[in-house]
């Protein structure tokens, strides 16, 4: 990993890249990032909560903590959230997507940042994670929030079948594609006790799912608020470029050494893979001569004994249509 020396330009070049710059992320964007030149943008931005104090209330062990933990007051947040997703939307290339973590006390100056900047909001994700803290006079909160942003001009990159195929079921004969793209994540956070690690990390399967849905191999990502590093380490592991910006020095001074230790694409082996095998004929319209060749071929399989279930699922193989376009079709015939 180096640190950023030039002005990043879209493309500048075909070689992968690992840079950082520790100091304030909207300085550091103006100074070392051109217009347009960030395909996906992942981070996790101060809550304004006094995070840096939150381990006194929650009995945390802060010893393997690193120092330099730098909050936002909560009277500066607003200006703060728009000054910092402004930049963001400038470095974003048309089409590009973001995705910003939020907890839910500053989240109306997010969401209002969001809407002086033109960007698009195209899915409010709920990440509910483990271990909510307990309290006696109101509900326990366990979920922080997810915005995933488009910049508009270009279509986005969204890979559907980079991690399921839709073939693939549960016992239950449940999509597990369907799952992974609904807008509840339930994915644990990672505790790491007698381990050196930042205050606030985001998990790494939380991190594999954004980047394989939202970007391809070789494109750049930009985290705002590195912190941990989290999304440079996954983005390397995953074979993508990064850039990030951190204003604790600390931080930059353990966490760049740990994206240094990383292979470029180690983790691309160990990540879920899915693939587009949809039924090739689906959607195609049906002729009358095959609703009637596909009842035939219905009575026959029913005549060897099998289940109607079983029947339409030999039948869609040999069709290449879906389960419901079979049964529909079916039904035309009365059957």
């Amino acid at each position: 990993m180096d640190k950023i020396s030039k002005t990043l330009s879209r493309r500048v070049t075909d070689d992968k890249i690992c840079l950082y710059h520790e100091g304030d992320c909207v300085q550091n964007a103006i100074k070392y990032l051109s217009n347009s030149c960030i395909d996906l943008l992942i981070t996790d931005p101060p809550y304004g909560i006094n995070g840096h104090e939150l381990h006194k209330h929650y009995n945390r062990d802060e010893s393997f903590v690193i120092d330099g933990y730098v909050e936002i007051p909560e009277e500066e947040y607003e200006a703060f959230s728009l000054n910092w997703i402004r930049e963001a939307k400038r470095v974003l290339r048309p089409g590009g997507s973001m995705y910003i973590v939020s907890g839910w006390t500053h989240l109306r100056h997010v969401l209002n940042a969001i809407e002086q900047s033109d960007l698009d909001v195209v899915n409010h994700i709920i990440w509910k994670y483990n271990f909510g803290v307990y309290t006696r006079n109101k509900y326990v909160t366990s979920h922080y929030h997810i915005l995933y942003l488009v910049k508009s001009g270009a279509p986005p990159t969204f890979n559907m079948f980079s991690r399921f195929s839709p073939s693939q079921k549960t016992a239950e004969n449940r999509s597990l594609l369907y799952a992974d793209v609904e807008d509840v994540w339930i994915i644990d956070r990672e505790y790491k006790n007698g381990q050196i690690r930042h205050k606030n990390e985001l998990p790494k399967e939380l991190l594999i799912k954004m980047i394989q849905y939202s970007s391809d191999e070789g494109d750049v990502i930009a985290d705002f608020f590195a912190g941990s590093f989290s999304t440079a380490k996954i983005a390397k592991g995953l074979n993508r470029s990064s850039v990030s910006f951190e204003i604790s020095q600390e931080a930059c001074d353990y966490q760049v050494q740990q994206v240094k230790a990383i292979e470029w694409g180690e983790l691309l082996d160990t990540v879920r893979k899915g693939e587009d095998d949809r039924p090739k004929n689906q959607y195609q319209p049906w002729s009358e001569a095959e609703f009637d060749q596909l009842a035939i071929r219905f009575g026959e399989l029913r005549n060897e004994g099998l289940t109607k279930r079983g029947a339409i699922d030999r039948l869609c193989g040999d069709w290449g249509r879906g389960y419901f376009s079979i049964l529909n079709a079916l039904k035309k015939r009365g059957l």
